[in-house]
């Protein structure tokens, strides 16, 4: 009865990161659509795809491997999976990822 307890925890645990990589993804599709199909005069930021896309979906996947590990009270893996997630939020940060194509001319122009 144990083996089948434990597969169960196992699907769990990976539907669970599945849904954060999903999420990850439906975070960035504003921000992919908006950079990649346009702004300003048609310009498009390609960073928003090639950087924007891996980091949000590894974040959303990150995420999901802290709560199980969390929910397992695996301490040390969680602590693990949040300074990871802490490293790719500053990756985010420092390379703007999320930036997209310059938009119409605000005040100041």
């Amino acid at each position: 009865m144990e083996n089948r307890s434990e597969a169960v925890r196992g699907v769990a645990g990976c539907l669970v990161v599945a849904a954060g990589g999903a999420t990850g993804m439906l975070a960035w599709a504003p921000y992919g659509r908006r950079g990649i199909f346009g702004g300003f005069e048609g310009a498009t930021e390609w960073n928003v795809l090639w950087l924007g896309l891996p980091v949000m979906t590894l974040g959303g996947l990150t995420a999901g491997l802290a709560l199980v590990a969390l929910a397992g009270r695996r301490w040390r893996r969680a602590l693990g999976a949040a300074v990871v997630l802490a490293a790719l939020t500053g990756f985010g940060v420092a390379f703007d990822v999320l930036e997209g194509p310059p938009l119409a001319c605000g005040p100041g122009c």
